[in-house]
């Protein structure tokens, strides 16, 4: 794998599509796990662009619905990769809301996730570094770095089974 640093903007993804009835709840809003699942395909696209690998969700931090996104309107996902680690990796995703008669955009959900890059046999790789141009992409690497030894700390120990 080629281990040579990437700026955070060579991930960045944005996904756009309509909230349509078959993606909605019976109040015509979409439906919470709807949005997770969109919200893990364009962290993985943005961790692809970065890693060039297979990847696995590993966790996901801080998922909330600030605001409902009705039928008819588009649901858009900005995603980019906000840190490396030696095998894995954070994306940032946030979820906006745009009505297509009004043009109306507000922000309606925003997460972190981490994934691990992984080979053919599933087995852990490495992944490229990211490169930190700014002071805001140093500060969120950093904090993604906080987030990531409270996660740690947080996880239960693992089992044996047998």
């Amino acid at each position: 794998m080629n281990l040579t640093p990437k700026r955070a903007a060579e991930s960045a993804t944005e996904m756009v599509q309509i909230v349509l009835p078959n993606d909605a709840n019976p109040l015509g809003f979409i439906l919470g796990g709807t949005v997770m699942h969109l919200v893990d395909i364009a962290g993985a696209i943005a961790c692809h662009r970065h890693t060039h690998s297979l990847l696995v969700t590993a966790a996901v931090d801080g998922l909330q619905f600030l605001h409902p996104i009705k039928v008819g309107d588009m649901i858009i996902l900005k995603s980019r990769v906000t840190a490396t680690f030696r095998t894995s990796l954070e994306v940032e995703v946030r979820v906006y809301s745009e009505g297509t008669v009004t043009g109306l955009r507000r922000q309606t959900s925003h997460a972190y996730l981490t994934f691990v890059a992984i080979d053919a046999k599933g087995d852990p790789v490495e992944v490229p570094p990211l490169l930190l141009e700014t002071d805001d992409e140093r500060r969120i690497a950093a904090e993604a770095g906080v987030r990531r030894a409270e996660r740690l700390r947080a996880r239960p120990a693992r089992e044996t089974v047998g």
